[in-house]
């Protein structure tokens, strides 16, 4: 089963963003059950405080954790940096090394990135505008991450406010969504995600916190939420 086809069942899809590029860590989100993993370049981190360097820099653990991945049938997609200078040599580089999708903000991706053969998932920040959201269907873009809360509230509790936020962005576009723990939600939360059309949680640092004890905890507490809800 292809990443789409996955976004695209009834069930909420469970994705885990390391908070490092570790091979311990990533054995501990897949053997919790995670559905996919992200991993990140070029980036400093905001809600893991973590720097994470170049392809070349990173290639040696990176290379393990797809390997890692490939094994166990696992989506892997990674995150080619925060910041809208990327060499089109680095995303080259990422779809050589044999990742299932990128991940960018629209406000860092080159638009020649549309054209590479690879899934590709385009974040919108706190600063989004619906009228754009609502010409995503029209573009080569597979993937709508909602990245939408203000840095400032990053790991205050999930309300209301935050499942309007997302069902009006569900109602404008037909395009797979995921929503990524900004705010702390829980397992029983991430429920009321998939009964508004959101296609999958990406659970992060501000619930998995950063060692292999709590993130296979924390993944495996949602893994089991989602499937016994889910359960015919």
């Amino acid at each position: 089963m292809n990443l789409l086809d996955k976004l695209n069942e009834k069930k909420l899809t469970l994705i885990v963003s390391l908070p490092a590029n570790d091979v311990e860590l990533a054995k501990a989100a897949i053997e919790a059950g995670a559905d996919m993993v992200k991993i990140h370049l070029n980036v400093e981190h905001r809600a893991s405080k973590t720097r994470f360097g170049s392809l070349q820099e990173e290639l040696e653990n990176v290379k393990v954790i797809r390997d890692l991945c490939n094994t166990h049938n696992i989506s892997l997609g990674i995150v080619a940096g925060g910041h809208n200078e990327i060499p089109m040599s680095e995303i080259d580089g990422i779809m050589e090394n044999g990742f299932e999708f990128i991940s960018l903000y629209d406000k860092h991706m080159n638009p020649l990135i549309m054209k590479k053969d690879i899934y590709k998932m385009v974040a919108i920040d706190d600063n989004y505008d619906i009228e754009l959201v609502k010409v995503y269907d029209s573009l080569s873009i597979d993937i709508l991450e909602c990245s939408i809360m203000d840095p400032q509230t990053y790991g205050e509790p999930l309300t209301v406010r935050e499942i309007l936020q997302y069902k009006s962005i569900r109602n404008s576009t037909n395009t797979p969504i995921v929503i990524p723990t900004q705010r702390k939600i829980t397992p029983e939360q991430s429920l009321i995600l998939q009964e508004i059309g959101i296609n999958g949680i990406m659970i992060g640092a501000i619930v998995t916190g950063k060692t292999k004890e709590s993130i296979y905890k924390s993944t495996l507490e949602f893994r089991e939420t989602i499937d016994n809800f889910n359960k015919e």
